[in-house]
């Protein structure tokens, strides 16, 4: 899959998404969580990928016990119209409870009743933590796919779970075969998107630096040329 960055007459065809990568045994045997979509998915049908999905309109309501560390949000806010952060963490962490049964969270009560989508992940006691969230790239959907996503990608370590990390009974059925994935042969074993190869190598070259990264790849495309740059962080106005 070839990134890209769409022209502005179908720019409202493009939704913001968050994927998780979930990092384990990183000084030793580094393995990430992945799972296989369905055959029928419309969107990479029978591929191996990390858990995410689109952001939902509630998201940007839901409390977090903390936020992101704010050098990641700065470099969220790089080459974007509007800040999301907030909701791109929370469905960060929602999509990863809701596709692998795992909590980003710490132990909490909501001050007010969750939205529907959030009542399982409330009901394990504990309020979602992005402070473990680190964004690490980005990339939008190339056009003529039947759907399309700027999609930031958020590495965490498994250390930061608050479940156990191989109990995936509380998953929905979107992804099946749920598995630490050695991340040496991971991109030679498994049948990937193109882009996910590529977040892949990324991680696999830092597997071992558990600090956020300077800098963040973007892959972006205008229909003319492909267009690769990295997000360094937008300064806040004085």
């Amino acid at each position: 899959m070839t990134a890209s960055y769409p022209k502005h007459s179908d720019k409202s065809a493009i939704r913001d998404a968050a994927t998780v990568i979930v990092l384990r045994d990183r000084m030793t045997e580094p393995r990430v969580l992945m799972g296989q979509r369905g055959a029928k998915a419309a969107f990479m049908p029978n591929k191996f990928v990390f858990p995410g999905g689109a952001v939902d309109a509630g998201d940007a309501a839901i409390p977090l016990a903390r936020p992101m560390p704010e050098g990641c949000t700065a470099r969220l806010r790089d080459d974007s119209e509007t800040d999301i952060a907030h909701a791109l963490a929370a469905a960060a962490i929602r999509e990863l409870w809701e596709e692998t049964g795992q909590v980003l969270g710490q132990p909490g009560d909501w001050s007010d009743p969750p939205p529907a989508d959030w009542d399982s992940f409330a009901a394990t006691g504990h309020l979602p933590d992005a402070s473990a969230l680190q964004f690490v790239f980005r990339a939008i959907t190339p056009p003529g796919r039947p759907r399309r996503f700027d999609a930031r990608f958020f590495l965490v370590d498994a250390t930061a779970l608050a479940s156990d990390p191989d109990d995936f009974s509380p998953a929905c059925d979107e992804l099946s075969h749920l598995q630490w994935v050695p991340l040496a042969t991971a991109r030679h074993n498994y049948d990937l998107p193109f882009i996910t190869e590529v977040v892949l190598a990324e991680i696999e070259a830092r597997a071992h630096d558990p600090a956020p990264p300077a800098s963040v790849p973007f892959f972006r495309n205008d229909d003319e040329s492909n267009l690769f740059k990295r997000l360094y962080g937008a300064r806040l106005p004085d």
